[in-house]
């Protein structure tokens, strides 16, 4: 079994070898991959997508889901005191056959996956989302001629969103800059102030949402329809959801042909499936 905790515990060949998982998925080969098996999910009530994706693909593989908050890892939790994580895990490994996690600590994913006999999978940090990112090179593998050859442009603070591109573009070795305000910079890479700099020679584009409190030192940093016409020809446009109209991309290149966020956001279901069949296979 192997866990997936950040992208860079990867090879290149191991993510194709992903992307072919999420393939062969149509052709039914992993029916009932998990049947009899129990898939431990912890998750805070605010996550959407990333939720419904693992759950619903977790069921159509044939396993069973259990949920719980995701605070219920925490050494606190309210005024409740929690176990420590050896323990979590100790009784966990009588009963899971997986455990999914999405905790704002990456630290207490990796020692949870220290502890844990069955895969561990990281379904968001702060520090960063590899199975988002995933999906996203996923569905660019299907659009465009090699993905790794185009020139990325994330716009956007330094977070998980940012980190996690970074932390792709490592492994397979793709251009990656970033726009920003002053003082939002991700370190060893490429740093633009102004999107009208940053676009030129840009082919994929990709956002995060701003803090409400960011919002005016990134205003040079908008993604509009006219911004896009200045990118690379046949550039897209993926923002990260959730997403605000106005803030870091305008309504009217949301409603553009440059935006193709719903359509990728489809992967998801099966990119994380994948994940989930790759970690857990026999080696």
């Amino acid at each position: 079994m192997r866990n997936l905790i950040r992208l860079t515990d990867l090879q290149p060949g191991e993510i194709y070898e992903i992307f072919h998982i999420a393939d062969e998925l149509n052709t039914g080969k992993y029916n009932g991959f998990l049947d009899g098996k129990s898939v431990i999910l912890f998750f805070p009530m605010t996550s959407i997508r990333t939720r419904i994706t693992f759950e619903k693909g977790i069921h159509l593989l044939g396993g069973q889901p259990i949920l719980f908050p995701s605070d219920a890892l925490d050494k606190k939790s309210g005024t409740a005191r929690s176990e420590d994580l050896r323990d979590v895990s100790g009784y966990l490994n009588n009963w899971a056959d997986a455990v999914i996690v999405r905790h704002k600590d990456i630290h207490l994913v990796e020692k949870l996956a220290r502890y844990s006999k069955v895969p561990v999978i990281n379904a968001m940090t702060d520090t960063n989302h590899p199975c988002e990112i995933l999906s996203d090179l996923y569905a660019l593998s299907k659009i465009r001629t090699d993905f790794t050859k185009d020139k990325y442009l994330f716009c956007g603070k330094s977070g998980n969103i940012g980190q996690a591109w970074k932390e792709a573009s490592e492994v397979m070795g793709f251009e990656l800059s970033q726009c920003c305000g002053a003082g939002y910079e991700m370190d060893d890479v490429t740093i633009y102030h102004d999107i009208r700099t940053a676009i030129r020679g840009k082919d994929i584009i990709c956002t995060d949402s701003l803090p409400a409190d960011a919002l005016n030192d990134f205003k040079d940093c908008q993604v509009t329809r006219e911004v896009m016409d200045m990118a690379n020809k046949n550039a897209v446009l993926n923002p990260c959801p959730p997403f605000y109209r106005g803030e870091e991309v305008s309504d009217e290149v949301i409603c553009s042909d440059y935006f193709v966020g719903y359509e990728f956001k489809k992967s998801l279901l099966a990119v994380q499936q994948a994940v989930i069949i790759w970690c857990a296979r026999q080696l």
